[in-house]
This record gives C-alpha cells, sequence and structure tokens, in this order.
C-alpha cells in the first residue's frame, strides 16, 4: 500500500504521544498488573480493601454532585449570555472563564482567604460556615472551576436554536415553563450533557482541591494515588488505584466523546439569533430581581475569591502597599523553594511557550486526520487522541518517574515541557478540530479540482481558515501549562519551579501575600488571553 506524504507527517505526533503518553501509561498497567507473571492482586487488594473502596465511591459521588452544583451555577449564566446583550458582555465572560485555568492552589488560596476562620466572609457574618476542610468546600471549588464550561457551551448552542421551532410552539399555545421544558430543552440537551460529561471527567481527576481543601479524610483516587506513591513509596498499589482511575476515565471520556458529537452537529446550524439589548426597564422586573439574585450568588462563589486574592496581594502588615509584588519580581533567592520567585515566572513563561509550539505541532496533523481522513477504527482512534484529557496529571508523573527515571532526560526542563505538551494539547486539537468542521469542503475540492495536492490545499485554503482555531487552541495551551501543578511538582527540580508549584509552596508555608501575588499575574495573563480568545469569537469546548 502506498503511504502519502501527508500520512507521513502524522508519524511525528504519533511519536510523540507514544513515548511520552501511551508508554508511560502502559508501564503504570504493567507494575500494577505483573509481579512474576500476570497478577491481579493489587487491583483486588485495593478493591478489599475499605479505606480504598470508601476513596473510590467518594471520588464518584463527589464528581456527580459537583457536575450538578455546575449546572445549577452556569445554566442561568448560559441563559443571560445567550438572550441578552450589555455593556461589557466579552469582558465579563473572559473574567468568567479565568477561573477555569488558574491553578488549583490558587483556588484554594481564594477560599481560605474567603471563609477560612480569619477569612473576609467569617469576619463579615462573625461565624465559620464550615465551608473549608469539607465536601461542601469541594464541590464549591469544583463548580468554581467548572462552570465556564457550561455557560460557554451551552451559551454557544443556545444561541443557535431556530427561533421557527419555539414560533410555532407558541402558535399551538405552549408558553413559559411548558416551552421550555418541551421545546428549548429538548435542543439544548447534547451541550448540557456534554459538558456535564467534560466537567464530571475534571471533577473526578481532581488533585489539589480535595487535597487542600477537603483533607485525607475527603480523600479522592488523585490524592489516594499521590499519598500511596509520594508518601508511602507503595509503588504497587498507586499503579493499581491508577489502573481503576484509567478505566473508569476512559468510559467517561467515551461518552463525552460521543456526546460531543451531537453538540458539534447541533452547533452547525446557521441560524445565529442576536441577543438582546437589556434595558433598565428590564432590571426593573421580576425577571431583573432573578437575575440580580443569580449575579450576587456568582459574585459570592465565583467572583469573589478572585477579588479576595488581589485584596490581599496589595495588603502588607494591614496597610496598602505593592511589597508582595516587589518580592515576586526581586531576584533574591528564595530557599523554600530554592530558586527566585522572579525566576519561576520566568519557568513558566518559557515552560508555556514551548507547550505551544510543541501543542500545535501535535495537534494539527492529528485534526487534519480525523476530519479529512475515512478509515477503519476512527472512533477509537479519536477516543486514543482524546484519552490524555481523561488522565491525570499524578498518573502521568508516575509513569514518567517509570520510564525516564534512569534516562538524561529525567529531572531536566524538556520532561516537564513534554508533560505539559500531553496536558495541554487535547484542547489544541479539539479547537483546531471545531473549525476544520465549520469549512465547507467544496472549497477543499475546489483547490483539488484546480491541481493543488492535498496538503497544498489543507495549507493554502483549510489552513488559514482555521487559523482562529489555532489561536484559540494556542492560548488554551499556554494558559493550561502556566496553571499546571501535578506533574511539575513531580517532574520539576528546585531551579525550574514554576509560578504554580512557587504558589503552592507559599501556600504550604501560610505565606498567603506572595501566594496572592503570583496569582494575580496569572490572573491577568489569563484574563489577557481569554479576551484575545473573545475577540477571535472560536469555541475550544
Amino acid at each position: 500500500m502506498r503511504i502519502r506524504p501527508t500520512q507521513l507527517v502524522l508519524l511525528i505526533p504519533l511519536a510523540f504521544l507514544m513515548v511520552f503518553f501511551y508508554i508511560p501509561l502502559v508501564s503504570i498497567i504493567y507494575m500494577g498488573l505483573w509481579d512474576n507473571g500476570p497478577t491481579l492482586r493489587y487491583i483486588s487488594s485495593v478493591l478489599a480493601n475499605d479505606y480504598h473502596r470508601r476513596v473510590i465511591l467518594f471520588t464518584v459521588g463527589q464528581a456527580i454532585a459537583s457536575t450538578l452544583l455546575t449546572l445549577a451555577f452556569g445554566l442561568p449564566g448560559a441563559y443571560i449570555f445567550a438572550k441578552y446583550d450589555f455593556p461589557g458582555k466579552r469582558a465579563v465572560k473572559a473574567v468568567l472563564t479565568v477561573p477555569f485555568v488558574m491553578p488549583s492552589v490558587m483556588v484554594a488560596l481564594g477560599y481560605i482567604l474567603l471563609f477560612g476562620k480569619n477569612g473576609f466572609v467569617t469576619g463579615l457574618i462573625g461565624r465559620d460556615l464550615g465551608i473549608l476542610y469539607s465536601w461542601k468546600g469541594i464541590l464549591l471549588a469544583h463548580a468554581f472551576y467548572n462552570f465556564p464550561i457550561v455557560i460557554r457551551m451551552v451559551s454557544s448552542l443556545w444561541q443557535r436554536i431556530n427561533p421557527h421551532y419555539e414560533e410555532a410552539a407558541m402558535a399551538l399555545g405552549a408558553r413559559g415553563w411548558k416551552l421550555f421544558w418541551r421545546v428549548t430543552l429538548p435542543m439544548l440537551s447534547p451541550a448540557i450533557f456534554a459538558s456535564a460529561m467534560l466537567t464530571f471527567v475534571f471533577c473526578f481527576l481532581s488533585f489539589s482541591i480535595p487535597l487542600i481543601i477537603g483533607g485525607y479524610q475527603y480523600a479522592t483516587i488523585e490524592v489516594d494515588i499521590f499519598t500511596s506513591i509520594m508518601t508511602l513509596l507503595d509503588f504497587k498499589t498507586g499503579s493499581a488505584l491508577a489502573i481503576i482511575q484509567i478505566t473508569l476515565s476512559v468510559v467517561f471520556m467515551y461518552i463525552y466523546l460521543r456526546s460531543l458529537d451531537a453538540y458539534a452537529k447541533r452547533e452547525e446550524q446557521r441560524v445565529f439569533r442576536k441577543p438582546v439589548p437589556f434595558t433598565k426597564r428590564d432590571w426593573l422586573s421580576l425577571r431583573g430581581l432573578a437575575i440580580a439574585v443569580y449575579s450576587f450568588i456568582v459574585f459570592i462563589f465565583i467572583v469573589s475569591p478572585l477579588l479576595a486574592v488581589i485584596y490581599d496581594s496589595l495588603h502588607f502588615n494591614g496597610q496598602w502597599s505593592l511589597e508582595w509584588y516587589r518580592r515576586v519580581f526581586s531576584a533574591e533567592y528564595n530557599p523554600m523553594f530554592g530558586a527566585t520567585t522572579l525566576g519561576a515566572v520566568r519557568n513558566s513563561l518559557t515552560f508555556g511557550l514551548a507547550t505551544v509550539f510543541l501543542s500545535v505541532l501535535v495537534a494539527l496533523p492529528i485534526a487534519y486526520a480525523l476530519h479529512r481522513w475515512n478509515f477503519r477504527g476512527k472512533r477509537l482512534f479519536d477516543v486514543l487522541a482524546m484519552l490524555p484529557l481523561a488522565s491525570s496529571a499524578i498518573t502521568l508523573g508516575l509513569g514518567y518517574i517509570r520510564v525516564f527515571h534512569a534516562t538524561p532526560l529525567y529531572y531536566t526542563m524538556w520532561i516537564v515541557i513534554a508533560a505539559h505538551t500531553v496536558i495541554a494539547y487535547p484542547f489544541v486539537l479539539r479547537a483546531v478540530s471545531t473549525s476544520l468542521k465549520k469549512i465547507r469542503p467544496n472549497l477543499f475540492e475546489a483547490a483539488l479540482s484546480l491541481g493543488a495536492r492535498e496538503w497544498k490545499a489543507f495549507l493554502k485554503v483549510e489552513l488559514p481558515l482555521a487559523i482562529g482555531g489555532v489561536i484559540v487552541g494556542a492560548i488554551f495551551a499556554f494558559a493550561m501549562s502556566i496553571a499546571e501543578l501535578g506533574a511539575t511538582y513531580m517532574l520539576a527540580k528546585p531551579e525550574y519551579t514554576t509560578m504554580a508549584v512557587a504558589i503552592y509552596k507559599f501556600l504550604g508555608a501560610r505565606q498567603f501575600g506572595s501566594a496572592s501575588a503570583l496569582s494575580v499575574l496569572l490572573m491577568a495573563i489569563s484574563t489577557l488571553s481569554f479576551l484575545v480568545i473573545e475577540r477571535i469569537g472560536e469555541e475550544v469546548w
């Protein structure tokens, strides 16, 4: 069979994923299933242990509860962004998306500053609400993290619902709740289900939030793996837990990808309803009151943690000051993490830019193959290509320790960049794939009929039209890289400390001011990034 040049290009990303994802993944599976021969002893031991069983059930339970809470937060917001136009809408949407790429330690910091024993809310009402170090804190922090997914996916589809269906239903007597339940909701269901599945996957794989806000009393599988390996040095148990987590993640990811197909088909509708202006009269109506109450709830649980971090970064010894920022940009050596804080900023930016380059290089050929070629096993190939999205950073770090610990690559900046690329590239792949699906196929066919080869038609015709998706994916890759903590913490030596790791170290030492200043810097970078995304108008989800 003759191999075309365009197919040879696909070998580069496949080789990268094979070395830096699949082989480490297989090594974990091998360690958990092999002991002088094939065995299920370690998995059986984990499933027979009351503690591990309770952790697995809690992980699934909190993921379901977090998903439901996220939907409760996100669906009203999706309605507002889909139906109404108001001044600063793009900026507000960009700010509300920032939590998704914030380091989880920054989320913990915001909730400590708000709801801790000495927090702003605790001081305001005079009592501790019991949110920190409980399952309630985990659910709220997960909703903080993931509700932008629901807002973006659902509002995007809501704006594309053909108004003729609702008009026909209204002509037959449907109004209000009945109209929504019978007509609008079924048409929105692909977006709601897809966003819920993606949220569930992220909550299922959550690490830092359960560890810091929940503590070991509310450990998840991810925390259990980390404890088994890094604290107890029990690699066999850690591997068995990782195998259970990977198996469940693959199932969940497959369901998500199937739901994403239905969502993508609905989103392809050419109808795009223009939002109506939200006037002063609307604010005085019952609907305006409901939106005001919702906005207040979002402000308390979603926006105020960000504001609490900003406020704390501007206070030093009880006074307004920029001292924490001076320390961030200082070249003084910090023995806490073995590097300078300014060096941590520089490392994050370096890793982020390298991750952008590699993520685009890996994602483009795979996106093209999924878009242009029809072959047996295409669905399985899509699932395998998106599998890194369903794999945790802790599991990836464990695999790298297993595979690369005796190689020159281990403990270098390149191993960290490789891990960041594997974590970030699915977002680039999804953004580029979404953009390619929006291009009319007759444009490519016209280029071929004029004598252009397949690769030239892609580079000259399709890629320029999909450049918005490439840019959005690159921005997401950069944001995910600078916010990554788990794998970086396990693989980076002190001189390669990043901002996320530095925030974690500051938080552990109760140096909230320095942690807040670094978090604000991350927020500023993320906000600027998502303002660009809003300007481009492409969806990555």
